[in-house]
């Protein structure tokens, strides 16, 4: 009991001496110390200030500046807390004194995740009349900050329960260097990232990614690094192509460019310019391709766009060329910088990172996410502690949207910008996905083939993605969850191929084997309907059957001799002249969609078989589900 009576002794009596500062009574040793302290911090070194500025407190326990300094130099090194707890020792001392330095204490206090605390503070701030212009601005832009942080909180409940819990990839990858901008593969096993280096070098590394962890990480392979004056880099999903931004002797259009290679078995080629659609006079840089690389997003600082940097887009055309770059637009981009666009293996959710948004302060990630129109929405902004009162970085997320990876300097880097993987929140995920791969092959030689792969919305009746598959017909294609979806592969000269995706209730992050063989254009091809699923005793077309309509629409155009016949057949269930109509109205509809759409009808016929022709056992349900089907057969060319 003596003892506690003793401490707030001393504490009361401090406070009230404490209410006049006098810097002129402070002891010359302390003096001499905190102006060596000072010397450290001027040159930055200060990890070397903070144990000088500790022992000048030692030397004398009033000295306020000391208190101040450290604070400011543990707030530098983000350890907020310490901060806090050591301004708030400085308030304690002179409250008449500490009530210019309550900016960079309300700082803190939001560092730490003290937001109403922190708005608190910046108000009283706020009302001292004598501050500066440009104290006053920077006040109110925390206070916009804070309040922001509060009202987030406010309405995204699953902070309460969310732990952010960032983990060092460790030193396999990470080194005192550097290392940003990381980007993973779609199947999640190759990591990819640029390192910094000394004057002013940068590098293009990659880490195999496996149960155990990272393997050691080591320059890509080819003679891409060779050229010192690299930046942002990002791998495409299926791993085939690098996209990244540098400046190469003899082949850019003025600042960095973004240039692309593929993998090869010698290792990464030459890069390509991807030319005057992508690249201009000015900086672009921070490239990102879809997971069906088909579009490009990246950021660049050329005239005519919000503010300073910008995120654009660019479509690739059926000739392979990029389509002139788009400016994402003014719900996206601000008068500040947005850069470091990341698309998820999902093609309807996109990260990035911007300073001109309402955020906690400095440069926050954001997502975007596609409506079902397939426009992007508006930004959302990651929240606390994913972002933070200083700069973020890119953001890279795993194909199952559990994993992220982006760079930080925390307290156990490894000298500078470390990787780091992170749990993402449930609200801020991407979609779940499933994953297709394969090979399309002709039929008769099972020769692979150059084909088109196609993903659409049956709700919309939309193209989500469109992939090319290699010369080899080799394809990889991502199926986010939760819908029902076509998945079609069509080539000039063969019958398209069609399955229906029915995804609401399937299990996400699995990779499935799909090899596909086209059947050429033949007299008596045929091919069953997969997608045209009729309700019981009706015949009216579901919207969803117009997609690979469409597609059989496109085959009759490409080759306009082909005659076909449209059969509609049924289980043996019912009357038999019930079941003979009923074939008979759903091959006619059929036929009735594509004359209205211009094919002549001397070229079409239809026929219903009722139950003449199964194609499984009539016994089971699941037989009987695959007689009830529509089909053609090409019966003339």
């Amino acid at each position: 009991m003596k003892q506690i009576i003793f401490f707030s002794i001393i504490f009361y009596s401090s406070v009230i001496v404490a209410q006049n500062y006098q810097p002129e009574k402070i002891k010359a040793k302390a003096i001499s110390k905190y102006e060596q302290a000072i010397t450290f911090l001027q040159d930055g070194e200060i990890k070397s200030a903070i144990p000088i500025l500790q022992a000048t407190i030692l030397i004398d326990t009033n000295y306020m500046d000391a208190y101040l300094s450290l604070a400011a130099a543990y707030g530098q090194l983000k350890q907020y807390h310490e901060a806090v707890l050591l301004y708030e020792k400085a308030k304690g001392k002179d409250t008449s004194y500490f009530k210019f330095y309550k900016l960079p204490y309300s700082i803190n206090q939001a560092g730490s995740g003290q937001f109403e605390a922190a708005l608190s503070t910046i108000n009283e701030f706020l009302l001292n009349p004598t501050i500066s212009e440009r104290a006053l601005s920077a006040a109110k832009y925390r206070k916009r900050c804070y309040e922001f942080a509060i009202d987030y909180k406010k309405t995204h409940l699953d902070l309460n329960n969310y732990q952010f819990n960032p983990i060092n990839l460790g030193d396999s990858v990470n080194t005192p260097y550097a290392e940003y901008y990381p980007s993973v593969t779609v199947t999640d096993n190759i990591l990819v990232f640029t390192r910094a280096g000394g004057h002013m070098r940068e590098d293009f590394m990659e880490s195999g990614i496996n149960k155990n962890g990272f393997g050691l990480a080591k320059p890509i392979k080819g003679d891409i690094n060779i050229e010192p004056k690299k930046g942002a880099i990002t791998a495409s999903q299926d791993g085939e192509y690098i996209l990244f931004a540098g400046q190469f002797s003899g082949q850019g259009f003025g600042n960095y460019d973004i240039y692309q290679s593929s993998f090869t078995p010698q290792g990464w080629s030459d890069p390509i310019n991807l030319g005057e659609n992508i690249n201009t006079d000015f900086w672009e840089s921070s490239p990102c391709l879809s997971p069906d690389n088909r579009t490009l997003f990246f950021s660049s600082n050329r005239p005519g766009g919000y503010g300073g940097k910008d995120l654009y887009v660019s479509y690739k055309n059926a000739n392979g060329r990029w389509s002139p770059a788009v400016n994402m637009g003014p719900t996206i981009n601000t008068a500040g910088d947005e850069l470091a666009p990341f698309i998820h293996a999902d093609n309807q959710t996109l990260y990035f990172t911007s300073d001109g948004l309402t955020g906690y302060g400095g440069s926050d990630l954001y997502v975007l996410r596609k409506n079902a129109a397939g426009e992007w929405g508006l930004p959302e902004n990651l929240g606390y502690p994913i972002n933070t009162i200083e700069n973020e970085g890119s953001l890279a997320v795993s194909a199952n949207g559990l994993t992220a990876y982006y760079a930080s300097d925390r307290s156990d880097s490894r000298g500078d910008l470390d990787l780091y993987q992170f749990e993402m929140r449930p609200d801020i995920r991407p979609y779940k996905t499933l994953y297709v791969k394969g090979f399309v092959t002709d039929k008769k030689t099972m020769h692979g083939i150059p084909s088109s792969v196609e993903l659409f919305d049956n709700e919309t009746n939309k193209a989500l993605m469109k992939i090319q598959t290699d010369e080899k017909g080799a394809y990889f294609i991502t199926l986010p969850t939760g819908k029902d979806y076509t998945f079609i592969v069509n080539r000039k000269g063969y019958l398209y191929y069609s399955e229906l995706y029915a995804l609401g209730t399937k299990d996400a992050d699995s990779v499935y084997q799909k090899d596909i063989a086209l059947e050429p254009v033949t007299i008596n091809a045929h091919m069953v309907f997969s997608n045209i699923q009729f309700l019981n005793n009706s015949f009216e077309l579901p919207s969803a059957s117009y997609i690979e309509l469409d597609k059989l629409y496109q085959v009759l155009l490409d080759n306009p001799s082909i005659q076909l016949e449209i059969s509609g057949h049924t289980d043996n269930l019912g009357k038999p002249a019930d079941n003979l109509a009923l074939s008979t109205n759903r091959a006619k509809a059929i036929v009735n969609y594509l004359t209205n759409k211009g094919i002549s009808p001397s070229r079409l016929s239809y026929k219903g078989y009722a139950a003449e022709k199964p194609i499984a056992d009539n016994a089971t349900e699941i037989g009987r589900r695959k007689n009830r089907r529509t089909e053609f057969t090409i019966t003339g060319l």
